[in-house]
């Protein structure tokens, strides 16, 4: 009899259960991550796969990132904040965070939707280009730094509870289309208190 057989029929006896050699890990689903955001007004779910991080700028509530998809080197980042200015504008702002490969217009090939959630406009943009980043926040001047084949699923949530709201998530185009089912989720949780 083989020493392997004799230890495994020792183990069996003493109930001792030894791993199996094929088996692998089960991945482990976490939680939808709850928060709020304008002084507990809005209330939402983020999917258990997104990491909360401490937002890089005071002006962001919240922010989370999300895992980058296999071959991407960058993550998903996904900010949740208060801003006024008329909507339009806001969109027109967003169209000028990205360049075209080839030198269309940004505004000709995004995709804007309006639809109701809860009861509250929400107008969603979807963006895919170069995107013009500003690691130091969009409105602190400085360099910026052009990164090839991203896209920005973004919306602007209009509310009486309290104003306009942002969710904007961006990152490479591959990692913003593995998580844009998680990014719509998120919308459809929207709670106004």
């Amino acid at each position: 009899m083989s020493k392997f057989v004799t230890a495994f029929s020792i183990a069996a006896l003493l109930g001792i259960c030894l791993p199996t050699l094929a088996e692998e890990p089960k991945e482990e689903k976490k939680e939808p991550t709850s928060f709020t955001v304008a002084d507990g007004k809005l209330a939402f779910k983020a999917t258990g796969a997104w990491t909360k991080k401490k937002p890089k700028s005071n002006i962001i509530e919240v922010e989370f990132e999300a895992p980058a998809a296999k071959g991407d080197e960058i993550a998903g980042r996904l900010t949740i904040m208060g801003a006024g200015g008329d909507i339009k504008a806001n969109i027109d702002r967003w169209y000028g965070q990205f360049l075209q490969p080839d030198g269309s217009d940004t505004k000709d090939k995004a995709k804007v939707d309006k639809t109701t959630i809860g009861g509250n406009p929400v107008h969603v943009v979807d963006i895919s280009g170069i995107y013009k980043d500003s690691p130091a926040g969009p409105f602190a001047g400085g360099k910026t730094v052009n990164r090839e084949d991203y896209r920005m699923l973004a919306a602007i949530i209009e509310t009486k509870a309290a104003g306009n709201y942002f969710v904007k998530f961006y990152g490479p185009k591959a990692t913003i289309t593995e998580n844009e089912k998680a990014f719509k989720e998120l919308l459809q949780s929207l709670i106004v208190k």
